[in-house]
């Protein structure tokens, strides 16, 4: 098993931040915050599934074919290779906590199909 997270992890990306909150053989737990108006890049993970709770805020939440509304207490399970993506399009900060469990738990670990950001390779 190899996780390359470690608590207190953090970055600043184009459409908000992320944190390490907690991490540990097998797991990685995440608060993410989405700004208003903005979204994450189409992308699946060969390693890791996810499971999003919605803390704050309220999401569209694109997994594979499906798009699905969630707000604050909702919650939805991203399997391994899933395509998937959340955005925010409201005028607040969205925040969902993200559970990642897997063999492989790395940064890295990101296929991307469609970006906003000009990141897909």
């Amino acid at each position: 098993m190899a996780n390359n997270y470690k608590k207190g992890d953090k970055d600043t990306r184009p459409w908000g931040t992320w944190e390490v909150l907690d991490a540990g053989e097998g797991f990685c737990v995440k608060r993410i915050c989405v700004t208003p108006g903005n979204i994450l890049s189409l992308q699946s993970h060969d390693f890791r599934n996810e499971h999003w709770i919605i803390v704050k805020g309220e999401a569209l939440v694109t997994l594979n074919d499906d798009k699905i509304s969630k707000k604050a207490g909702e919650n939805v399970f991203i399997p391994v290779k899933a395509k998937h993506r959340i955005q925010n399009n409201t005028s607040q900060d969205m925040e969902f906590i993200e559970v990642q469990t897997g063999e492989v738990l790395d940064e890295n670990d990101i296929i991307r199909y469609e970006d906003s950001y000009g990141r897909v390779k």
